[in-house]
């Protein structure tokens, strides 16, 4: 009975959308729904229904903690909160961009806090902005801000005058309320492009789309941004370092591997590094570097050039490793040369001596200074 009544209730909605566009087909769905439960009896036949709700509006009244409390509350507020900004966030930005308008991320945690604020005060429910109720919002033709004074008010006089009514509306009908308002919302499209175009966008959308049917929203979210740390940890870790060789009849010089036509350099070997020396990809970067140099003929190479200007960071791993790296080019009597480092990698190359032993610390040394 309560799938029949979903579907029916489905197939209303989806046929008003259809050829009542612009008209209030959900508010006539939902209340033909109550009479059909009230006049039939659904709820005694297993339907189940919104049930009893307080009639009349809240009162003020200044929530009363104890000390012994805190300890449950605190970590219950805080998963609310992370709840409640993140998914309002979302949905701020999934309508911003539709819309082609753009949303202010701190207004919308200052909202959602004075809102949360004025909630406790009368012993509501934690305040958010959600991406169910602003599709069924739009999709009842909501345009501006003042839809949701005009829902205040009608919340209010439901509250007042129509709790008894109300108590009939079946859970299923709101279900699909929700359904047909955010099924707009799942673009397939967006999916097929990141497969084509980043996959690694693609696994953060499907770990919070699997999260959410699986584990919850909450869950969902947590899950979704572990996902999202592992992915820029490893990728980090594993940066893609690019072989210089000149672009041809000019100055300037790109990645041999994706330009097979650049020349080679005589008697150099240049290399940059595609992010920053870290202690998560330092090794990484030098092993790349030693392996190509093996491979190399080095008989003719008298110096090593660093490019770093894509390496804004460094940290004291990173440092080493270049110490190292000079080392252990000098043993064989190649000079290690740095080039475009930024200014806060230039400070720490001199705070651990490396000025004195490799060249090109300084603002001033660009690559093809380097190289001549």
């Amino acid at each position: 009975m309560t799938l029949a009544l979903g579907l029916a209730a489905l197939a209303l909605l989806w046929c008003g959308q259809r050829w009542l566009p612009g008209r209030p087909v959900a508010l006539g769905v939902v209340a033909l729904s109550i009479v059909t439960v009230a006049v039939l009896g659904l709820a005694s036949r297993g339907v189940s229904i919104t049930g009893a709700i307080p009639a009349g509006l809240p009162t003020f009244a200044v929530p009363t903690l104890r000390l012994r409390d805190q300890d449950g509350i605190v970590a219950l507020a805080a998963g609310c909160m992370l709840l409640a900004y993140i998914e309002g966030v979302a949905a701020a930005r999934t309508f911003a961009t539709k819309h082609g308008e753009s949303i202010g991320l701190r207004r919308e945690l200052l909202g959602l806090a004075a809102a949360n604020v004025a909630t406790a005060a009368v012993g509501g429910y934690p305040a958010a902005g959600g991406l169910s109720q602003t599709a069924v919002n739009e999709k009842a033709g909501a345009r501006s801000c003042l839809s949701l004074v005009s829902a205040l008010i009608a919340l209010a006089l439901c509250l007042l005058f129509f709790t008894g009514l109300i108590a009939d509306l079946p859970r299923a009908v709101l279900a699909a309320v929700v359904l047909m308002a955010v099924r707009g919302l799942v673009d397939v499209r967006a999916l097929v492009h990141m497969w084509r175009v980043s996959r690694v966008d693609l696994l953060n959308a499907a770990a919070a789309l699997i999260g959410v049917l699986i584990l919850g929203i909450l869950q969902a979210i947590v899950l979704a941004a572990l996902v999202s740390v592992v992915l820029l940890i490893v990728h980090y870790s594993v940066p893609h370092v690019a072989f210089l060789g000149r672009i041809p009849g000019t100055a300037q010089y790109s990645d041999v591997a994706r330009h097979p036509d650049n020349e080679p350099l005589v008697g150099v070997f240049a290399f940059h590094p595609e992010a920053s020396l870290t202690y998560l990809n330092a090794e990484h970067v030098m092993a790349l570097v030693l392996a190509r140099l093996a491979t190399a003929e080095t008989d003719g190479i008298r110096s090593v050039v660093c490019d770093l200007s894509v390496s804004p960071m460094m940290d004291l791993a990173g440092v080493r490793m270049l110490d190292e790296f000079a080392v252990d080019l000098r043993a064989r009597g190649i000079s290690l040369t740095v080039a475009n480092p930024h200014g806060q990698v230039r400070d720490l190359l001199r705070a651990e001596g490396l000025d004195r032993k490799i060249l090109g610390i300084s603002r001033g040394t660009t690559l093809e200074d380097a190289l001549r």
